[in-house]
């Protein structure tokens, strides 16, 4: 950026007289007058009038002398700014051709065409050369105050582009450096993303084992106790079964002593100690209590099978969101048994268009956060729902002990929880948060502490961006 101006300039003329002339107009001899310096400096001071910086003149007679120079100079990296061409040379190439070859080798060469008549029109020749911003023309006979301003001109317009051309590779440079460190910022950010995708993808997996744990605890529990009673109503009905078989057999005896007054006696003292009026009126309770409870068996894993929904857990279909509620309430009857009574508040609703078993898992954490906030009094869970317009909305209310205004601002931060350590994850209001984003939805929190905490979860009826 700080070289001396290029002030190196061609001349392709086969006049000798014209090489001549050009040398006096651009390289003229400074003649040395000491006598008018002195007298110059003892008027106006050290204010000495510049001089202009002198051209270096280099002279070719024919277009292929002219290029050889041309490549010299381009090798020794001294390219000359300007280069006059004749246009009329007889022997060898003709003004056209020679500027052609030229810009072969410098595409950056300023050209002066010098002409009196040519072959060419002006039209035809910048058509043919295609570079207007690199060439003039010079008629014959030329001005020597033209020819210089020329020189002038295009040297410092060669030394412009010059520099621009610098600034500009400098530039780029700066650009191509900056963009190489913004891809690999990019790639970096990717990787980053990529990875955190799979850490919740993990972190979600880890959330649905700790729920099916949960889940099982509360399943076992809830069949443990009719498979108990059913247990022991068999074992019951074993026992009467013998008593009547007793009661059979003796009757089959009786068929051969009938006419015996013993018999009869003795058969009519075995009906009335086993109660025999008894035995007919509890048999069939303990039936149908036993079928209640093989029924509560098969509610229970129907129940288990709706909110898991295992057989389409990733696809789209339109659900029954109030079901989906009931199924999630008997699921974890367990966890609310000893804590909490739920109210229901329903309205009618709409099937909407959801991942069901998702929607399950969002309504099954909020109830358990709300039994598990209450105190050491039985509480109350209001469960509620309606419609608005294109979406339907569930409310989540408990009557426990709140959630403190610092931590409703982190409520749905993954890892974020209130519960003492090793008694939750802080994973499951974020998935929920996430399962709700991802339906197009929006959920929501209000609490006051000592008086409880309301969730409030709205979801579109139909997913137009699924």
């Amino acid at each position: 950026m700080n070289q001396p101006p290029n002030r190196r300039i061609l001349l392709i003329d086969d006049t000798p007289s014209i090489h001549e002339d050009f040398r006096k107009i651009l390289t003229p001899v400074q003649e040395q007058t000491p006598e008018l310096d002195d007298m110059e400096m003892a008027l106006f001071g050290d204010a000495v009038k510049p001089r202009a910086q002198a051209f270096e003149l280099d002279s070719a007679y024919g277009g292929r002398e002219g290029l050889e120079l041309i490549e010299k100079a381009m090798a020794q990296k001294l390219p000359y700014a300007l280069a006059f061409v004749d246009m009329r040379m007889p022997q060898g190439w003709d003004g056209a051709q020679t500027i052609e070859e030229l810009w072969k080798v410098d595409p950056q060469l300023q050209v002066v065409v010098c002409t009196a008549y040519s072959d060419y029109s002006w039209e035809e020749l910048l058509f043919r050369l295609q570079a207007h911003d690199r060439l003039l023309i010079l008629k014959k006979p030329f001005d020597n105050i033209e020819v210089q301003q020329m020189a002038n001109t295009l040297t410092a317009k060669w030394e412009m582009a010059r520099r621009a051309s610098l600034q500009t590779s400098q530039l780029e440079r700066l650009v191509e450096q900056r963009t190489q460190a913004l891809t690999q910022a990019s790639q970096a950010l990717q990787l980053e993303i990529d990875e955190r995708k799979q850490l919740e993808s993990q972190l979600v997996q880890s959330e649905k084992l700790a729920s099916l744990g949960q889940l099982a605890a509360g399943v076992a529990h809830e069949i443990n106790n009719p498979v108990g009673f059913i247990s022991s109503n068999l074992g019951t009905l074993d026992s009467y079964f013998k008593q009547l078989q007793q009661m059979l057999d003796a009757y089959r005896q009786a068929e051969e002593l009938i006419a015996s007054g013993e018999s009869l006696e003795q058969l009519k003292t075995l009906r009335t100690g086993m109660d025999l009026e008894f035995l007919k009126e509890d048999v069939p309770i303990l039936i149908r209590e036993s079928k209640e409870g093989i029924g509560r068996v098969v509610q229970i894993v129907k129940d288990l099978k709706d909110f898991s929904r295992v057989d389409n857990d990733q696809s789209w279909q339109w659900a029954n969101l109030q079901q989906g509620i009931d199924s999630t309430l008997n699921i974890v009857a367990s966890e609310l048994k000893y804590k909490a009574d739920v109210i229901k508040q329903y309205q009618a609703l709409p099937e909407i268009e959801c991942l069901a078993s998702q929607i399950n898992q969002v309504v099954m954490n909020l109830i358990i956060n709300a039994a598990q906030a209450m105190g050491p009094e039985r509480g109350t869970i209001t469960i509620s729902n309606g419609v608005e317009g294109k979406n339907v909305w569930l409310e989540v209310a408990d009557n426990g002990c709140g959630i403190a205004p610092q931590s409703l601002q982190k409520i749905f931060d993954p890892f974020f929880t209130t519960k003492p350590v090793g008694e939750g994850t802080g994973l499951g209001l974020s998935l929920s948060y996430g399962i709700v984003k991802k339906h197009h939805g929006n959920i929501s929190v209000s609490s006051e502490l000592g008086k409880g905490t309301i969730f409030r979860v709205v979801l579109p009826i139909r997913q137009t961006a699924v």
